[in-house]
């Protein structure tokens, strides 16, 4: 399967350790215009002290539907309830 993303599966993005440690989902997805960041986390409030950085490769292994925000452009963010839920997409 052709990787989705425009950028390389060894492209550092943001995540939390809530989704690395604690299993949760994937429940907030933004692409920042600023700097082009990836960021996938769990919609919760976090403290700097919980970001992790992990490879986009690897935030697709823990979640395939991931794989339909490929083409979220800058300055977007999505969001869902659960992971059963479809991604909202809406300007941030």
């Amino acid at each position: 399967m052709k990787f989705p993303f425009v950028e390389l599966p060894n492209t550092a993005v943001i995540t939390c350790c809530h989704i690395l440690e604690d299993n949760m989902p994937i429940l907030y997805v933004s692409h920042d215009v600023d700097d082009g960041m990836w960021q996938f986390l769990c919609g919760k409030s976090h403290a700097t002290s919980e970001a992790r950085v992990v490879s986009l490769g690897e935030i697709l292994k823990l979640d395939k539907t991931l794989s339909k925000l490929s083409a979220l452009p800058c300055g977007f963010i999505a969001e869902r309830n659960s992971k059963k839920d479809e991604w909202h997409i809406k300007r941030k």
